[in-house]
């Protein structure tokens, strides 16, 4: 009996043809050795496990004796037992020598943050924080399906799959949709990286499963009909997986007829339905001063609600009148009329509002409809983005406020939990109006009034950190600007690991989240936006079986159909 046991443990040490793959899960990675709560556990490798083969972001499992600790990799390091080593390597062409070496006088550790633990000894254990660490030489594992089955839980009405972790592709991370549309969402990423994908990909999520209805603002007409996609045909939009629980509104209905885009409203703004408070969001983007800002004011107290139309047609005696009467210049309003009459420029604006835009929106998103509004070639112009976004959002918390306020606490009565998506944030919750704006306000209340905010933005760097603070979950595909890195992990737990992680995941389909939705930090491969995903969510299936079934139907793993 003892013979067998070393037998077991020479093979371990020197394991038969090299090496043992470190992604087997029944297979010890190696024991801790070292670490601290704070800074995270220092693990020495087994012989034979290669370094290659262990990646920043993977999930392992440290066996304590009483406890299982869930722990994300967050650095990989090569080590040796003597200095001499590295000032003189030996030779380990003979195959003797390097089995002798390597993993002995030559290893390799890796540092891994404890993210959760589970208590064996209880009779339904579940996961809690991390509030201490294994001891030494405890022994380290791969996750298996089960290890993350039990963070994450199943896919049922309210929990939606989103990706698979690392290494570990026959399971799946279920994000806990009611808690992700509690707080403010944050899809984060560089140009290219697929934030519009993983965008699509949440909300039609929380379409399928009823969490919230939605109001996007779609800048690049990349939500409603159909996008472009890299890999071949154009993907669905959300009107065309959900025709019946998404409406598409226009604000240019030449374009969305050039792009064969189903819409249902087309919006008109009103200049006698504009407000100075419109127009001070615009201050950076059209470069309007405080002397501009408060000039609007005037105007609009003194020619009404037609103060736009005029300004925009007013002539020196107008301007005469205006500075003979208030302390507002003539200068001031001259430079604040050759910036409106941009407004002219853009055919949603009318010279009198032909029907109320807010109210049809409103009354849309009660029925339990979401809500695209496409900015055909307006999304090109910033300031067209900003106004309209700022002029219907504003209104429409305004509304929220007033049915959310009559309802007294009657769940009945209330509106239903709206999120509101905007890209380019940064503009709208930039620190020096964040705590002036609708936006801010938003993000601030969380779900006070049942109003959050989905942001997408490539530059976190430019948003509010009080407003950062208030973002419930985090998802975020790669940045490389450490103060990009920096504000995304603002409030995180364990983000020192977590900076390394972030700053090496892959270009396309590889995404970190954290806060709110999620028990535990995460790095996921998400999910192909293809026909199987089509599949799922159209189907009513909240299993994942249809998946399966299409993949029969399609063949080869659905890519034949996709490349037609």
């Amino acid at each position: 009996m003892t013979l067998s046991k070393n037998t077991v443990n020479l093979e371990q040490m020197f394991p038969r043809g090299g090496h043992v793959s470190a992604l087997d899960s029944d297979v010890q990675l190696g024991v801790v050795v070292g670490g601290s709560l704070s800074k995270g556990l220092v693990i020495k490798l087994d012989s034979g496990q290669s370094v290659e083969e262990l990646a920043v972001g993977r999930y392992i499992v440290v066996h304590g004796h009483e406890r299982r600790f869930f722990c994300m990799i967050t650095d990989v390091v090569l080590d040796s037992t003597n200095p001499d080593i590295q000032n003189a390597p030996p030779d380990i062409s003979d195959p003797f020598f390097e089995a002798i070496y390597i993993g002995t006088a030559a290893y390799g550790k890796i540092h891994a943050q404890p993210m959760l633990s589970i208590d064996d000894t209880e009779k339904n254990p579940k996961p809690k924080p991390v509030k201490t660490i294994p001891g030494h030489f405890m022994r380290v594992l791969n996750a298996t399906v089960e290890d993350v089955n039990a963070v994450f839980g199943v896919e049922d009405e309210t929990h939606f799959n989103v990706g698979s972790p690392l290494e570990l592709e026959e399971t799946q991370i279920n994000l806990d949709l009611r808690k992700l549309v509690e707080r403010s969402v944050g899809v984060f990423g560089k140009s290219g990286t697929g934030k519009s994908f993983l965008t699509r990909m949440l909300i039609a999520g929380i379409i399928q499963r009823k969490a919230a209805v939605n109001l996007i603002f779609d800048m690049h007409n990349d939500y409603g009909w159909e996008a472009p996609d890299e890999r071949g045909p154009r993907a669905k939009g959300l009107k065309q997986l959900f025709p019946d629980k998404v409406s598409i509104c226009t604000l240019d209905p030449e374009s969305s007829r050039r792009r064969n885009a189903k819409t249902d409203y087309d919006v008109k703004l009103g200049y006698d339905t504009i407000e100075p408070e419109d127009i001070a969001m615009l201050r950076e983007t059209m470069g309007l001063s405080d002397a501009m800002i408060d000039a609007a004011y005037t105007l609009r107290k003194r020619w009404g609600a037609r103060w736009v139309e005029r300004l925009i047609n007013a002539n020196a005696e107008d301007m005469e009148e205006i500075e003979a009467n208030t302390p507002t210049r003539a200068g001031t309003l001259a430079a604040l009329q050759r910036r409106l009459q941009r407004f002219e420029r853009w055919d949603f604006l009318t010279v009198e509002s032909a029907g109320d835009s807010v109210e049809h929106i409103v009354n849309m998103l009660e029925s339990g409809r979401s809500v695209i509004l496409e900015f055909g070639r307006y999304g090109n112009s910033l300031e067209a983005y900003m106004l309209v976004t700022n002029y219907l959002t504003r209104r429409i918390h305004e509304m929220y406020v007033e049915k959310v306020e009559k309802a007294l606490g009657d769940s009945a009565m209330e509106p239903p939990q709206l999120l509101i998506t905007i890209e380019e944030a940064h503009k709208f919750l930039d620190p020096k109006i964040a705590s002036q704006t609708t936006f801010g306000i938003i993000a601030r209340e969380m779900r006070k009034y049942n109003v959050t905010l989905l942001i997408v933005d490539q530059r976190p760097s430019g948003i509010d950190e009080e407003v950062m603070s208030q973002i419930g979950t985090r998802v975020t595909a790669l940045l490389d600007n450490e103060r990009d890195i920096n504000a995304v992990l603002t409030g995180i737990s364990g983000a020192a690991g977590l900076r390394e992680v972030l700053a090496r995941l892959d270009t396309k389909q590889q995404a970190i989240i954290m806060g709110h939705a999620v028990p535990m930090p995460v790095v996921v491969k998400t999910r192909t936006y293809d026909e199987e995903f089509y599949a799922a969510v159209t189907s009513g299936d909240i299993t994942g079986k249809a998946v399966g079934a299409t993949r029969e139907r399609l063949g080869n793993g659905g890519k034949e159909r996709r490349l037609r």
